[in-house]
Protein backbone atom coordinates (compact mmCIF):
# COMPACT_ATOMS: atom_id res chain seq x y z
CA UNK A 1 0.00 0.00 0.00
CA UNK A 2 1.18 3.66 -0.41
CA UNK A 3 0.93 6.30 1.78
CA UNK A 4 -0.83 8.68 -0.72
CA UNK A 5 0.40 12.29 -0.59
CA UNK A 6 -1.73 15.20 1.16
CA UNK A 7 -1.09 18.74 0.55
CA UNK A 8 -2.45 20.20 3.95
CA UNK A 9 -1.80 20.35 8.01
CA UNK A 10 -4.35 17.40 8.07
CA UNK A 11 -1.61 14.87 7.26
CA UNK A 12 0.17 15.34 10.66
CA UNK A 13 -2.98 14.98 12.62
CA UNK A 14 -3.85 11.54 10.70
CA UNK A 15 -0.40 10.67 11.09
CA UNK A 16 -0.52 10.76 14.77
CA UNK A 17 -4.15 9.08 15.06
CA UNK A 18 -2.80 6.02 12.94
CA UNK A 19 0.76 6.13 15.75
CA UNK A 20 -1.86 6.30 18.71
CA UNK A 21 -4.50 3.41 17.22
CA UNK A 22 -1.70 1.11 16.60
CA UNK A 23 -1.46 0.06 20.31
CA UNK A 24 -5.22 -0.01 21.43
CA UNK A 25 -6.97 -2.86 21.41
CA UNK A 26 -10.04 -3.43 19.18
CA UNK A 27 -12.78 -6.10 19.26
CA UNK A 28 -12.19 -6.49 14.86
CA UNK A 29 -9.07 -6.26 13.51
CA UNK A 30 -9.45 -5.65 9.72
CA UNK A 31 -6.04 -7.59 8.34
CA UNK A 32 -6.33 -4.23 5.48
CA UNK A 33 -5.35 -1.99 8.27
CA UNK A 34 -1.73 -1.29 8.66
CA UNK A 35 -2.16 -0.15 12.20
CA UNK A 36 -2.62 -3.73 12.38
CA UNK A 37 0.09 -5.60 10.73
CA UNK A 38 3.75 -4.75 11.59
CA UNK A 39 5.27 -7.04 9.27
CA UNK A 40 4.51 -9.04 5.91
CA UNK A 41 6.96 -11.59 4.60
CA UNK A 42 5.97 -13.39 1.43
CA UNK A 43 2.25 -12.20 1.32
CA UNK A 44 0.13 -9.85 -0.81
CA UNK A 45 -2.92 -7.99 0.60
CA UNK A 46 -5.44 -8.82 -2.52
CA UNK A 47 -8.86 -7.55 -2.61
CA UNK A 48 -11.35 -9.91 -1.60
CA UNK A 49 -14.03 -12.24 -4.11
CA UNK A 50 -17.26 -10.55 -4.98
CA UNK A 51 -20.15 -12.87 -6.78
CA UNK A 52 -22.22 -11.01 -8.80
CA UNK A 53 -26.48 -11.53 -8.55
CA UNK A 54 -27.91 -14.38 -10.89
CA UNK A 55 -30.99 -11.51 -11.29
CA UNK A 56 -28.49 -8.86 -12.42
CA UNK A 57 -29.17 -6.04 -13.80
CA UNK A 58 -31.92 -5.71 -11.48
CA UNK A 59 -33.59 -2.65 -13.51
CA UNK A 60 -32.82 -0.56 -16.40
CA UNK A 61 -34.21 2.45 -18.43
CA UNK A 62 -37.70 1.86 -18.54
CA UNK A 63 -39.27 5.18 -17.31
CA UNK A 64 -39.80 8.11 -20.27
CA UNK A 65 -37.97 10.04 -17.48
CA UNK A 66 -34.77 7.58 -17.65
CA UNK A 67 -33.60 8.83 -20.80
CA UNK A 68 -30.17 7.80 -20.03
CA UNK A 69 -28.75 6.25 -16.44
CA UNK A 70 -25.07 6.90 -17.67
CA UNK A 71 -23.23 5.92 -13.78
CA UNK A 72 -26.08 5.89 -12.23
CA UNK A 73 -24.97 7.05 -8.54
CA UNK A 74 -26.89 4.98 -6.79
CA UNK A 75 -27.47 5.76 -2.84
CA UNK A 76 -29.04 2.19 -1.11
CA UNK A 77 -30.02 2.17 2.69
CA UNK A 78 -31.53 -0.27 4.52
CA UNK A 79 -34.32 -0.01 7.07
CA UNK A 80 -33.90 -1.80 9.31
CA UNK A 81 -37.39 -1.61 11.31
CA UNK A 82 -39.15 -2.27 7.94
CA UNK A 83 -37.57 -4.58 6.54
CA UNK A 84 -37.33 -2.41 3.41
CA UNK A 85 -34.60 -1.19 1.21
CA UNK A 86 -34.69 2.63 -0.20
CA UNK A 87 -32.70 4.02 -3.10
CA UNK A 88 -31.70 7.24 -5.24
CA UNK A 89 -30.60 6.73 -8.45
CA UNK A 90 -29.42 9.87 -10.61
CA UNK A 91 -30.62 9.47 -14.54
CA UNK A 92 -30.70 12.25 -17.19
CA UNK A 93 -34.26 13.17 -17.10
CA UNK A 94 -33.26 15.26 -19.99
CA UNK A 95 -30.89 14.38 -22.99
CA UNK A 96 -32.04 15.65 -26.33
CA UNK A 97 -28.87 13.52 -27.99
CA UNK A 98 -30.12 10.17 -26.85
CA UNK A 99 -33.88 10.99 -27.30
CA UNK A 100 -33.01 12.41 -30.76
CA UNK A 101 -31.01 9.51 -32.18
CA UNK A 102 -33.35 5.62 -32.02
CA UNK A 103 -30.60 3.35 -31.37
CA UNK A 104 -30.37 1.93 -34.96
CA UNK A 105 -28.67 4.80 -36.29
CA UNK A 106 -26.30 5.45 -32.86
CA UNK A 107 -23.34 3.75 -34.71
CA UNK A 108 -23.33 6.64 -36.95
CA UNK A 109 -23.32 9.32 -34.50
CA UNK A 110 -20.65 10.05 -31.58
CA UNK A 111 -22.27 10.48 -28.43
CA UNK A 112 -21.32 13.71 -26.82
CA UNK A 113 -22.77 16.09 -23.83
CA UNK A 114 -25.00 18.88 -24.79
CA UNK A 115 -25.94 22.24 -22.36
CA UNK A 116 -29.46 21.16 -22.18
CA UNK A 117 -28.59 17.49 -20.68
CA UNK A 118 -30.43 17.40 -16.98
CA UNK A 119 -30.39 15.45 -14.77
CA UNK A 120 -32.29 14.37 -11.99
CA UNK A 121 -32.76 12.60 -8.33
CA UNK A 122 -35.25 8.93 -8.54
CA UNK A 123 -36.18 7.34 -5.87
CA UNK A 124 -37.51 3.69 -5.80
CA UNK A 125 -38.25 0.95 -2.62
CA UNK A 126 -37.30 -2.64 -2.48
CA UNK A 127 -38.43 -5.59 -0.01
CA UNK A 128 -35.26 -7.99 -1.13
CA UNK A 129 -33.17 -5.97 -2.49
CA UNK A 130 -33.79 -7.56 -6.08
CA UNK A 131 -37.33 -6.65 -6.89
CA UNK A 132 -37.47 -2.79 -7.12
CA UNK A 133 -40.74 -0.81 -7.36
CA UNK A 134 -40.94 2.61 -8.73
CA UNK A 135 -43.47 4.28 -7.27
CA UNK A 136 -45.87 7.28 -8.59
CA UNK A 137 -45.17 10.03 -5.37
CA UNK A 138 -47.11 13.17 -7.56
CA UNK A 139 -44.06 15.50 -5.92
CA UNK A 140 -41.95 16.85 -9.40
CA UNK A 141 -43.57 17.32 -13.07
CA UNK A 142 -42.12 16.00 -15.97
CA UNK A 143 -43.52 16.41 -19.26
CA UNK A 144 -46.87 17.79 -17.66
CA UNK A 145 -46.96 15.39 -15.43
CA UNK A 146 -46.06 14.05 -12.04
CA UNK A 147 -46.77 10.35 -12.17
CA UNK A 148 -43.43 9.56 -11.68
CA UNK A 149 -40.68 8.36 -9.11
CA UNK A 150 -38.84 12.14 -9.11
CA UNK A 151 -38.23 13.68 -6.22
CA UNK A 152 -35.37 16.65 -6.97
CA UNK A 153 -34.30 18.10 -10.88
CA UNK A 154 -31.18 19.87 -11.85
CA UNK A 155 -29.14 17.98 -9.26
CA UNK A 156 -25.64 16.03 -10.75
CA UNK A 157 -24.37 13.04 -8.59
CA UNK A 158 -26.64 13.50 -5.83
CA UNK A 159 -25.51 11.62 -2.48
CA UNK A 160 -27.72 11.05 -0.23
CA UNK A 161 -27.49 10.43 3.59
CA UNK A 162 -30.00 9.47 6.06
CA UNK A 163 -28.52 10.41 8.97
CA UNK A 164 -30.51 9.15 12.39
CA UNK A 165 -28.15 11.26 14.79
CA UNK A 166 -30.19 14.81 13.34
CA UNK A 167 -31.99 16.00 15.94
CA UNK A 168 -34.33 18.09 13.68
CA UNK A 169 -36.48 16.35 11.81
CA UNK A 170 -37.01 18.35 8.88
CA UNK A 171 -33.30 17.66 7.93
CA UNK A 172 -33.51 13.14 9.21
CA UNK A 173 -32.33 12.95 5.28
CA UNK A 174 -29.53 15.33 2.96
CA UNK A 175 -27.91 15.49 -0.17
CA UNK A 176 -24.86 16.47 -1.10
CA UNK A 177 -24.05 17.48 -5.37
CA UNK A 178 -24.02 19.68 -7.64
CA UNK A 179 -26.53 22.29 -8.93
CA UNK A 180 -26.90 21.51 -12.36
CA UNK A 181 -29.59 23.53 -14.19
CA UNK A 182 -29.31 23.96 -18.08
CA UNK A 183 -27.90 27.19 -19.00
CA UNK A 184 -26.52 28.14 -15.87
CA UNK A 185 -23.33 27.72 -14.23
CA UNK A 186 -22.77 24.81 -12.08
CA UNK A 187 -22.38 25.11 -8.55
CA UNK A 188 -22.30 23.16 -5.17
CA UNK A 189 -25.58 22.70 -3.46
CA UNK A 190 -26.80 20.86 -0.12
CA UNK A 191 -30.55 19.99 0.20
CA UNK A 192 -32.78 18.68 3.44
CA UNK A 193 -35.75 16.38 3.97
CA UNK A 194 -37.81 14.82 6.50
CA UNK A 195 -38.60 11.74 4.71
CA UNK A 196 -36.03 11.59 1.23
CA UNK A 197 -38.73 12.07 -0.95
CA UNK A 198 -39.98 15.66 -0.36
CA UNK A 199 -37.10 17.99 -0.18
CA UNK A 200 -36.68 21.59 0.73
CA UNK A 201 -35.33 24.21 -1.56
CA UNK A 202 -31.43 23.55 -1.91
CA UNK A 203 -28.94 25.39 -0.26
CA UNK A 204 -25.66 26.82 -2.18
CA UNK A 205 -22.44 25.99 -0.85
CA UNK A 206 -19.67 27.88 -3.27
CA UNK A 207 -17.18 27.66 -0.44
CA UNK A 208 -16.73 24.04 -1.23
CA UNK A 209 -15.40 25.39 -4.72
CA UNK A 210 -15.85 22.98 -7.08
CA UNK A 211 -18.98 21.60 -9.16
CA UNK A 212 -19.67 17.95 -7.79
CA UNK A 213 -19.89 16.17 -11.43
CA UNK A 214 -19.49 13.05 -10.10
CA UNK A 215 -20.91 10.76 -7.33
CA UNK A 216 -20.73 13.35 -4.32
CA UNK A 217 -21.20 11.55 -0.93
CA UNK A 218 -20.96 12.53 2.23
CA UNK A 219 -21.31 11.06 6.38
CA UNK A 220 -20.94 12.18 9.76
CA UNK A 221 -17.29 11.24 10.97
CA UNK A 222 -17.76 11.22 15.57
CA UNK A 223 -14.04 10.73 15.74
CA UNK A 224 -13.62 14.33 14.25
CA UNK A 225 -17.56 15.58 15.43
CA UNK A 226 -18.06 17.05 12.07
CA UNK A 227 -19.95 15.94 8.16
CA UNK A 228 -17.13 15.19 6.21
CA UNK A 229 -17.74 15.09 1.75
CA UNK A 230 -16.52 13.78 -0.73
CA UNK A 231 -16.42 15.29 -4.72
CA UNK A 232 -14.20 16.00 -7.39
CA UNK A 233 -12.38 18.47 -9.05
CA UNK A 234 -10.36 18.79 -12.60
CA UNK A 235 -6.78 20.10 -12.73
CA UNK A 236 -4.11 19.88 -16.17
CA UNK A 237 -6.88 17.22 -17.29
CA UNK A 238 -6.48 15.14 -14.22
CA UNK A 239 -9.88 13.86 -12.21
CA UNK A 240 -8.95 14.35 -8.12
CA UNK A 241 -10.67 13.31 -5.15
CA UNK A 242 -11.59 15.65 -3.25
CA UNK A 243 -12.57 16.00 0.28
CA UNK A 244 -14.86 18.84 2.53
CA UNK A 245 -15.80 19.96 6.03
CA UNK A 246 -18.78 21.06 7.89
CA UNK A 247 -20.10 21.09 11.36
CA UNK A 248 -23.53 21.65 10.48
CA UNK A 249 -24.32 20.21 6.64
CA UNK A 250 -24.53 24.14 5.18
CA UNK A 251 -21.14 25.63 5.68
CA UNK A 252 -18.44 23.99 4.63
CA UNK A 253 -14.33 24.11 3.86
CA UNK A 254 -13.01 24.76 0.83
CA UNK A 255 -12.69 20.77 -1.01
CA UNK A 256 -9.15 19.57 -0.51
CA UNK A 257 -7.47 17.14 -2.69
CA UNK A 258 -6.92 13.79 -0.95
CA UNK A 259 -6.35 11.34 -4.24
CA UNK A 260 -5.83 10.84 -7.68
CA UNK A 261 -4.33 8.55 -9.86
CA UNK A 262 -2.45 9.17 -13.46
CA UNK A 263 -2.84 10.18 -16.93
CA UNK A 264 -4.18 7.00 -17.84
CA UNK A 265 -5.82 5.77 -14.98
CA UNK A 266 -8.15 8.50 -13.60
CA UNK A 267 -9.74 8.51 -9.86
CA UNK A 268 -13.40 8.91 -11.19
CA UNK A 269 -15.36 8.64 -7.84
CA UNK A 270 -14.62 7.78 -4.39
CA UNK A 271 -17.67 7.04 -2.08
CA UNK A 272 -16.70 6.14 1.63
CA UNK A 273 -18.49 4.52 4.42
CA UNK A 274 -17.29 3.14 8.39
CA UNK A 275 -16.48 -0.48 8.70
CA UNK A 276 -14.69 -2.44 11.16
CA UNK A 277 -12.93 0.52 12.94
CA UNK A 278 -11.85 2.27 9.58
CA UNK A 279 -13.32 4.23 6.44
CA UNK A 280 -13.39 2.09 3.44
CA UNK A 281 -13.54 3.40 -0.04
CA UNK A 282 -15.17 2.12 -3.92
CA UNK A 283 -12.91 3.84 -5.76
CA UNK A 284 -14.16 4.45 -9.28
CA UNK A 285 -11.24 4.34 -12.04
CA UNK A 286 -11.73 5.86 -15.54
CA UNK A 287 -8.93 4.41 -17.94
CA UNK A 288 -8.61 7.35 -20.24
CA UNK A 289 -6.93 4.64 -23.30
CA UNK A 290 -10.15 2.21 -22.90
CA UNK A 291 -13.03 4.27 -22.06
CA UNK A 292 -13.74 2.40 -19.21
CA UNK A 293 -14.37 2.27 -15.57
CA UNK A 294 -13.97 -0.25 -13.01
CA UNK A 295 -14.24 -0.23 -9.33
CA UNK A 296 -11.12 -0.88 -6.24
CA UNK A 297 -10.74 -0.71 -2.88
CA UNK A 298 -9.64 2.17 -0.31
CA UNK A 299 -9.29 2.42 2.88
CA UNK A 300 -8.34 5.56 5.95
CA UNK A 301 -8.56 5.50 9.51
CA UNK A 302 -9.78 9.47 9.54
CA UNK A 303 -11.01 10.13 5.94
CA UNK A 304 -8.12 12.21 5.49
CA UNK A 305 -5.45 9.82 4.53
CA UNK A 306 -6.46 7.33 1.62
CA UNK A 307 -4.67 4.35 0.40
CA UNK A 308 -5.41 1.98 -2.50
CA UNK A 309 -5.59 -1.32 -1.89
CA UNK A 310 -4.34 -3.66 -4.76
CA UNK A 311 -4.16 -1.14 -6.90
CA UNK A 312 -5.17 -1.73 -10.82
CA UNK A 313 -7.05 -5.09 -9.05
CA UNK A 314 -10.82 -4.68 -9.44
CA UNK A 315 -12.83 -5.11 -6.31
CA UNK A 316 -15.73 -5.09 -8.43
CA UNK A 317 -14.97 -6.53 -11.98
CA UNK A 318 -16.51 -5.34 -15.30
CA UNK A 319 -17.55 -8.26 -17.41
CA UNK A 320 -15.31 -9.47 -19.76
CA UNK A 321 -17.89 -9.84 -22.55
CA UNK A 322 -18.29 -6.69 -24.89
CA UNK A 323 -21.47 -5.71 -24.58
CA UNK A 324 -22.91 -7.21 -20.96
CA UNK A 325 -24.63 -4.80 -18.82
CA UNK A 326 -21.55 -4.36 -16.60
CA UNK A 327 -18.90 -4.76 -19.20
CA UNK A 328 -18.23 -1.21 -19.92
CA UNK A 329 -18.88 0.67 -16.61
CA UNK A 330 -19.19 -0.11 -12.98
CA UNK A 331 -19.75 2.67 -10.37
CA UNK A 332 -20.48 1.34 -6.93
CA UNK A 333 -23.04 3.18 -4.94
CA UNK A 334 -22.92 4.35 -1.53
CA UNK A 335 -23.24 1.66 1.28
CA UNK A 336 -22.98 -1.01 1.51
CA UNK A 337 -25.90 -2.83 3.54
CA UNK A 338 -24.80 -5.61 5.27
CA UNK A 339 -27.25 -8.06 6.58
CA UNK A 340 -26.25 -10.86 8.74
CA UNK A 341 -23.09 -12.41 7.21
CA UNK A 342 -23.63 -10.99 3.68
CA UNK A 343 -21.85 -7.41 2.39
CA UNK A 344 -24.27 -5.94 -0.40
CA UNK A 345 -22.62 -4.05 -2.40
CA UNK A 346 -24.96 -1.79 -5.40
CA UNK A 347 -23.70 -0.57 -8.15
CA UNK A 348 -24.26 0.66 -11.58
CA UNK A 349 -23.52 -0.57 -14.74
CA UNK A 350 -23.64 -0.05 -18.41
CA UNK A 351 -22.53 -1.95 -21.45
CA UNK A 352 -20.99 0.57 -23.33
CA UNK A 353 -17.97 2.76 -22.61
CA UNK A 354 -17.95 6.03 -20.34
CA UNK A 355 -18.00 8.65 -23.22
CA UNK A 356 -19.92 6.33 -25.73
CA UNK A 357 -23.82 5.26 -26.46
CA UNK A 358 -24.57 2.68 -23.71
CA UNK A 359 -27.51 1.70 -21.42
CA UNK A 360 -27.62 1.57 -17.78
CA UNK A 361 -28.71 -0.53 -15.32
CA UNK A 362 -28.77 -1.31 -11.33
CA UNK A 363 -27.01 -4.49 -10.45
CA UNK A 364 -26.05 -5.94 -7.03
CA UNK A 365 -22.57 -8.01 -5.79
CA UNK A 366 -21.72 -9.23 -2.72
CA UNK A 367 -18.76 -10.53 -0.19
CA UNK A 368 -18.97 -12.64 2.85
CA UNK A 369 -18.50 -10.18 6.00
CA UNK A 370 -15.38 -8.87 6.57
CA UNK A 371 -13.60 -10.49 3.23
CA UNK A 372 -12.87 -6.41 1.47
CA UNK A 373 -9.04 -7.99 1.53
CA UNK A 374 -7.03 -10.38 2.96
CA UNK A 375 -3.36 -11.04 3.29
CA UNK A 376 -2.71 -14.07 0.43
CA UNK A 377 0.39 -16.94 0.55
CA UNK A 378 0.47 -19.64 -2.15
CA UNK A 379 2.52 -23.02 -1.72
CA UNK A 380 5.29 -21.00 -0.29
CA UNK A 381 4.50 -20.41 3.81
CA UNK A 382 4.15 -16.56 4.55
CA UNK A 383 4.38 -14.48 8.25
CA UNK A 384 2.16 -11.57 9.74
CA UNK A 385 2.59 -10.25 12.34
CA UNK A 386 0.71 -7.81 14.25
CA UNK A 387 1.25 -4.42 16.49
CA UNK A 388 0.84 -4.71 20.04
CA UNK A 389 -2.76 -4.98 20.84
CA UNK A 390 -4.52 -5.30 24.45
CA UNK A 391 -6.40 -8.26 24.61
CA UNK A 392 -10.06 -8.50 26.39
CA UNK A 393 -10.07 -11.91 27.45
CA UNK A 394 -12.96 -13.61 24.57
CA UNK A 395 -11.51 -16.17 22.56
CA UNK A 396 -10.33 -15.36 19.13
CA UNK A 397 -12.10 -15.94 15.52
CA UNK A 398 -10.24 -16.23 12.41
CA UNK A 399 -11.71 -14.84 9.36
CA UNK A 400 -9.62 -17.04 6.94
CA UNK A 401 -10.03 -18.98 3.76
CA UNK A 402 -7.71 -21.62 3.45
CA UNK A 403 -9.97 -24.65 2.41
CA UNK A 404 -6.88 -26.79 0.94
CA UNK A 405 -3.99 -24.67 3.08
CA UNK A 406 -2.80 -24.22 6.83
CA UNK A 407 -2.95 -21.23 9.42
CA UNK A 408 -0.67 -21.45 12.18
CA UNK A 409 -1.65 -18.61 14.97
CA UNK A 410 0.36 -18.06 17.78
CA UNK A 411 0.24 -15.45 20.78
CA UNK A 412 3.91 -13.80 21.10
CA UNK A 413 4.54 -10.91 23.77
CA UNK A 414 5.25 -7.21 23.26
CA UNK A 415 8.92 -8.31 22.50
CA UNK A 416 8.14 -11.27 20.17
CA UNK A 417 8.59 -14.09 21.88
CA UNK A 418 6.26 -16.77 21.73
CA UNK A 419 3.68 -17.96 24.98
CA UNK A 420 3.95 -21.13 26.06
CA UNK A 421 0.83 -22.82 25.37
CA UNK A 422 -0.33 -20.02 23.02
CA UNK A 423 0.09 -22.18 19.50
CA UNK A 424 -2.54 -23.52 17.17
CA UNK A 425 -2.64 -24.95 13.85
CA UNK A 426 -5.02 -24.98 10.84
CA UNK A 427 -5.90 -27.27 8.07
CA UNK A 428 -8.29 -27.25 5.33
CA UNK A 429 -10.80 -24.73 6.94
CA UNK A 430 -12.77 -21.76 5.23
CA UNK A 431 -14.88 -19.96 7.58
CA UNK A 432 -15.66 -15.97 9.10
CA UNK A 433 -15.51 -17.35 12.48
CA UNK A 434 -12.59 -20.32 12.90
CA UNK A 435 -11.67 -20.41 16.80
CA UNK A 436 -8.38 -22.01 17.50
CA UNK A 437 -7.78 -24.54 19.76
CA UNK A 438 -4.84 -23.47 21.75
CA UNK A 439 -1.73 -26.31 22.52
CA UNK A 440 -2.46 -27.91 25.85
CA UNK A 441 -5.73 -26.38 26.46
CA UNK A 442 -4.91 -22.93 27.19
CA UNK A 443 -7.52 -20.38 27.39
CA UNK A 444 -6.98 -16.34 26.44
CA UNK A 445 -9.02 -15.10 29.34
CA UNK A 446 -5.98 -15.65 31.56
CA UNK A 447 -4.21 -12.84 29.41
CA UNK A 448 -6.96 -10.40 29.92
CA UNK A 449 -5.63 -6.61 29.37
CA UNK A 450 -1.92 -8.20 28.35
CA UNK A 451 -0.29 -6.77 25.41
CA UNK A 452 0.83 -9.45 23.18
CA UNK A 453 1.21 -9.56 19.21
CA UNK A 454 -0.36 -12.27 17.00
CA UNK A 455 1.96 -14.00 14.56
CA UNK A 456 0.24 -15.82 11.69
CA UNK A 457 1.83 -18.62 9.61
CA UNK A 458 0.23 -19.07 6.51
CA UNK A 459 0.07 -21.40 3.11
CA UNK A 460 -1.67 -21.41 0.49
CA UNK A 461 -4.33 -19.40 2.44
CA UNK A 462 -6.08 -15.80 2.64
CA UNK A 463 -6.48 -14.34 6.52
CA UNK A 464 -9.03 -11.05 6.29
CA UNK A 465 -9.65 -10.17 9.59
CA UNK A 466 -9.55 -11.08 13.44
CA UNK A 467 -12.17 -10.57 15.99
CA UNK A 468 -11.25 -10.43 19.60
CA UNK A 469 -14.33 -9.36 21.93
Amino acid sequence: MTLLPRKNCAALAALLAVLAVSATAAEKLLLLDDRVVERADRVRLRVGEVTKHPANPLFGEDRPWEVRYDNVYVNVAYDEATGEYHAWYSPFIVDELTTGTPPERRAAVRYHSTPTREMGLCYATSTDGIRWRKPELGLIEFNGSTANNLVRRSVHGAGVLHDPLEKDPARRYKVFGGEQIPGRPRRFEVAFSPDGRRWAPPIVCPEIGVTGDTHNNALWVPELGRYVGLTRRWLGGQRLVMRAESADFTRWSPAVEVMRGDDVNQTYALVMFPYGGVYLGLLMIMNQQTDRVHCELAWSPDTLLWHRIDAGRALIPNAETPGAYDWGCVYAGTGPVVRGDTVQLFYGASNGPHTGWRDGFLALATLPRDRFAGYVAGAEEGTLVTRPIRLGGGPLTLNVAAPAGAVTVEVLDADERPLPGYQARLEAVDGLRVEPRWAGGADLAALRDRTVRLRFRLRQATLFACDLP
